[in-house]
């Protein structure tokens, strides 16, 4: 790969990770059940740590994969990287403006347009107005929607939805970019043009951070690989190594 990757400057460092998620013992119901049970202290809780104590340090330029079951702390890796989460524990430092695709269009209203969502999206993404309409033709080009741009996105399909969604989130070359399973979405075609523009990203220096359940991706795209289990750190290193880490498992 045609890049350089700067082992002395952190682009993401994870210090001593932990999320933990408090989830209701017993299923209830209503909103109106749980309220009354909530007042009367009826609620018991369970606690599960989803991360516990992750730590580790992505490096500028670098493609760093995460791999493991379901269940693992995949995502919620993801998600504290981006900012969507707080750990409960440790410290989370990001150096540069990162562009998480992890659930694509997100932001999007049903009942607005395409054209109107295009730039809703954007602002949540901290662009501003001026810098959207820079890249609309490109979003609109690069997501094949145009016959459909001014519809509701509620009349999209799932495809659809996923095309403008990544095309919105890929529009600027950021920093960092933070990808969950993003290249197996919509047809092969568009899957396609999605890969071809993560290597686009990567042969501007861009930091990406990748899950993905397929193997070949991760050992074809990755200069590292981390292996989560149960919330906790596996393994970590070259993507061929930790890859066989993770089939052993399920032997």
């Amino acid at each position: 790969m045609d890049r350089v990757i700067d082992l002395n400057q952190p682009a993401i460092e994870l210090r001593n990770v932990s999320v933990q998620y408090r989830l209701p013992t017993e299923r209830v119901g209503t909103f109106k059940e749980y309220a009354i049970r909530w007042l009367q202290r009826k609620i018991t809780y369970a606690h599960f740590w989803a991360l516990d104590d992750v730590s580790f340090t992505v490096h500028k330029g670098e493609v760093f994969g995460l791999i493991g079951h379901n269940g693992a702390g995949k995502s919620t890796t993801l998600k504290v990287i981006s900012r969507v989460l707080r750990p409960t524990k440790g410290r989370v430092l990001v150096y540069g403006k990162i562009a998480p695709l992890i659930e694509l269009g997100a932001g999007f209203h049903p009942e607005l347009s395409g054209r109107e969502n295009i730039f809703l999206n954007g602002a949540l993404l901290g662009y501003t107005r001026e810098q959207m309409e820079a890249v609309y033709d490109d979003i609109v080009e690069f997501s094949e929607l145009k016959p459909f741009i001014d519809a509701p996105i509620r009349t999209y399909s799932s495809g659809m939805y996923a095309r403008l969604g990544f095309a919105v989130a890929s529009a600027h070359v950021p920093d960092i970019l933070i990808l969950d399973e993003i290249l197996s979405v919509g047809d092969e075609s568009f899957q396609k043009k999605s890969y071809d523009r993560l290597l686009g990203f990567q042969s501007q220096g861009t930091t990406v951070v990748l899950v993905s359940h397929g193997m070949g991706r991760i050992e074809e795209l990755c200069d590292r690989a981390a292996l989560l289990e149960h919330g906790k750190i596996k393994a970590i290193g070259k993507p061929a190594e930790v890859i066989a880490a993770y089939r052993s498992d399920q032997n």
